[in-house]
């Protein structure tokens, strides 16, 4: 095509003089695909003072924006958030903080639904934290928890909020234990922590909560299975679900296996024997009593002082834990130490050295340059 044809910014070449009796028009102006009169509202940025007052206020929507501040891995946001932690420790701490834990499929957050709207009854607040299991490889999060906790999710006394634990149950069981204190200062009377069910996350839970109860089922064919000495020690009460319909009897069995087994065990610190309950949460029955053995447990802790006690020993685990955080934060952020430690990954999956031998290179290494002992 002749350059003199294209020439005057991108003109057909249609309207040329030699194709005098062709003829192309401008085209209509097509209008913006955003509406020119929709006014976007920016959000306005809250600042120390605003998250702490409205978090008094009992504000759920300032509560929830506090929690992804949190949940930020942004260094000024997490300066921002521990300020904010500080003010409200105040106004934290009275509330009965309850750890909930079960195998996948035992139906924990219908018992969860259940045991709150219960709890709801009796007056008060509630706060659900419940850590949501991440993919290993996506890191992704459904969060469901919400969809499964029907009627808490509506009631205007209740707030429920997942967090992904992102394959670092660590740094998410360290968050929610700062929510926690959060939602005690909003107000919220009664804490429930749902854990994932699987690993570490009950030892985590455990260290934040005053009742670890532990949800079993019955019928499964597991029930040995389920009575192992670590979860079976850490729990202060056992509740069999699903005891309905032609299932009583095997969570009637079920109970008095855990029962026998709870026997073997040296007495609890708290000095009160957990107790077992079947109960069924889909058809809410039994309810009561679960929660009358809760209440029979914190009325025991408070009397024998075990109660005060254990919070002083989870705030001493959380500064250490959070030491623990640091000091490997700071070595593996360290340039020169990562760019050795690569080199050393590469010499031992070569079977040139040692793991052993590899890692005291690396922190021989680390301890020098950052000149510790």
């Amino acid at each position: 095509m002749d350059n003199e044809i294209l020439k005057g910014g991108g003109n057909h070449p249609e309207n040329d003089a030699q194709y005098a009796g062709l003829t192309v028009n401008a085209g209509i102006e097509q209008p913006p695909s955003i509406n020119p009169y929709l006014k976007r509202r920016k959000r306005r940025q809250l600042s120390v003072n605003d998250y702490v007052e409205g978090i008094l206020k009992g504000d759920t929507a300032v509560l929830g924006q506090a929690v992804t501040l949190i949940e930020s891995v942004a260094p000024e946001h997490q300066s921002m958030a521990q300020e904010v932690i500080e003010r409200c420790l105040p106004h934290a701490g009275r509330s009965r903080r309850i750890g909930i834990t079960g195998v996948p499929g035992a139906g924990k957050s219908t018992s969860i639904d259940v045991f709150g709207i219960h709890v709801l009854g009796r007056g008060g607040k509630l706060a659900v934290l419940a850590i949501d299991p991440s993919s290993e490889r996506s890191k992704g999060s459904i969060l469901g928890d919400k969809t499964r906790m029907e009627k808490l999710a509506v009631h205007p006394r209740a707030f429920i909020r997942p967090s992904p634990s992102a394959g670092s149950l660590g740094g998410v069981a360290r968050k929610t234990r700062e929510t926690i204190v959060l939602c005690e200062a909003a107000g919220y009377d009664t804490v429930f922590v749902e854990t994932v069910g699987v690993g570490q996350s009950e030892t985590a839970v455990h260290s934040m909560v005053d009742y670890f109860l532990l949800i079993q089922l019955a019928g499964t064919g597991d029930e040995l299975q389920g009575i192992k000495r670590g979860i079976m020690e850490m729990a202060d009460g056992i509740v069999i679900n699903k005891a309905d319909g032609d299932n009583v009897d095997r969570a009637n069995l079920a109970a008095a296996q855990f029962r026998n087994a709870l026997h073997l065990f040296p007495m609890p610190p708290s000095g009160v024997v957990p107790e077992v309950i079947p109960y069924s949460g889909y058809y809410e029955l039994n309810i009561d009593k679960v929660w009358d053995m809760i209440d029979r447990y914190f009325a025991a802790v408070d009397e024998n002082g075990y109660f005060e006690q254990r919070r002083r020993w989870q705030e001493r685990y959380w500064m250490r834990a959070t030491i623990d955080e640091q000091l490997r934060a700071h070595f593996y952020n360290n340039p020169d130490v990562a760019a050795l430690l690569e080199q050393k990954e590469r010499e031992v999956m070569h079977a040139r050295q040692s793991s052993f031998n590899a890692a005291a290179d690396v922190l021989n290494f680390y301890f020098n340059v950052t000149g510790r002992p």
